[in-house]
């Protein structure tokens, strides 16, 4: 599916929570008549309980409040927020909610990973910031580096349109009758700005491939260059030949990625893809400052994504995500910049003799973990064709 891209929006990059956050709950107290908000963790932290605090004033002036939690990622949300949220008037429900944590059942891996919001029909915010604190991580970590958007103008009824939509869906679900929603806020979606952008989801019906068609078509028409900074890079077949073909008609491919995580797994798993990607041409940067939590990227200077889908079969395979794509050199150029800064501030690159200098059992693990990602996709029941596609080191 072609990502339709729509001018007269007004677009903001915000830089992690310290931008995101402000501006969040700024829109949620001027909201009058409705506030869609979906998010995989609410975390129990200073954040988590600003937007929950704002969130219950405007259900108290009157707001329709819809909240939607992940349930595995936002497992602690019930226990955290949800009695006093309800209390206040807003309506509030999780997206799959754990039954039995060790049940290693399929349908457990498809998460709600979206990071919505939408207040008024005026305003939305689209990105990769959970609600939680930056520094809520490990020491070592902190901050966490991430980005979102704030979106005005047309491509908002496509944004507005997917969030009451899974709002229906989960209502449906969860067997919440008195949920059901009112007719759309109020006329939305006025000419705001002058840049060309398109919402674009994924799921496990219509939408299966969406994001990654969108993403595959921009590198497939790259001329010059590509810079990408994922926190989990694990592409399948599809999107490792796309980047290889650009790669060999001679674009230049940076990739930054996590050089602090939290699933390790996953992390050497894309190490064991390293030597093959150097030796293609690609440049790979390890992001060392912090944890490094962004699904974005930038082609050719005109091009750009930010959203909450990684290059991973998490994301592409099972999750339900949601990206903004942007066709504008202002914004793209702000994106690019800021990720230049990123790696020059935090980023170190990986070269060729590094990798061949490592020891035996680093090149071990990193083979285990990739062969444990592959197996789990197969035990998951997805074959070859949506594995890894570069060859891993020997």
């Amino acid at each position: 599916m072609n990502a339709e891209f729509l001018p007269g929006n007004r677009l903001t990059l915000l830089n992690s929570g310290r931008e995101y956050f402000p501006a969040l709950l700024a829109a949620i107290e001027a909201a009058r008549v409705e506030i869609f908000l979906e998010t995989y963790i609410f975390a129990d932290d200073a954040a988590g309980h600003a937007v929950a605090g704002a969130l219950a004033a405007a259900a108290r002036r009157g707001v329709r409040v819809n909240v939607i939690v992940d349930g595995f990622g936002g497992r602690n949300f019930a226990a955290d927020f949800q009695a006093g949220l309800d209390a206040a008037g807003v309506r509030t429900m999780a997206y799959r909610p754990e039954i039995g944590r060790f049940h290693l059942k399929r349908h457990r891996l498809r998460r709600l990973h979206r990071k919505l919001a939408v207040i008024d029909g005026r305003i939305a915010f689209v990105g990769g910031i959970n609600i939680t604190d930056d520094d809520n991580a490990p020491e070592a970590m902190r901050p966490r580096y991430d980005y979102a958007v704030r979106v005005e103008g047309p491509t908002l009824g496509q944004i507005h349109h997917a969030v009451r939509r899974m709002w229906e869906i989960v209502r449906w679900a969860n067997f919440k009758r008195r949920f059901r929603l009112d007719p759309p806020a109020s006329p939305c979606c006025a000419i705001a700005g002058t840049q060309h952008a398109a919402f674009l989801i994924r799921d496990n019906i219509r939408h299966r491939n969406d994001i990654q068609h969108a993403y595959i078509e921009a590198i497939d028409a790259a001329r010059d260059d590509i810079l990408i900074a994922n926190a989990y890079f694990l592409p399948g077949v599809r999107f490792g030949r796309a980047l290889l073909a650009a790669a060999r008609r001679g674009v230049r491919i940076t990739v930054l990625l996590q050089g602090k995580t939290d699933h390790p797994l996953l992390r050497y798993a894309t190490q064991a893809l390293y030597a093959a990607a150097l030796q293609a041409g690609l440049r790979i940067f390890e992001y060392e400052k912090s944890f490094l939590h962004a699904k974005v990227a930038v082609i050719d200077g005109e091009w750009a994504t930010v959203g909450s889908s990684n290059i991973d079969p998490f994301s592409l395979l099972l999750a339900k995500e949601a990206n903004l794509f942007v066709r504008d050199r202002e914004f793209a150029a702000e994106l690019k910049s800021s990720l230049e800064q990123a790696m020059a501030d935090g980023g170190r690159e990986l070269r060729p003799a590094e990798l061949a200098a490592a020891s035996w059992h680093a090149r071990l693990l990193r083979w285990f973990s990739y062969g444990l990602v592959r197996t789990a996709l197969r035990v998951a029941g997805y074959d070859r064709r949506h594995g890894p596609d570069f060859t891993p080191e020997d």
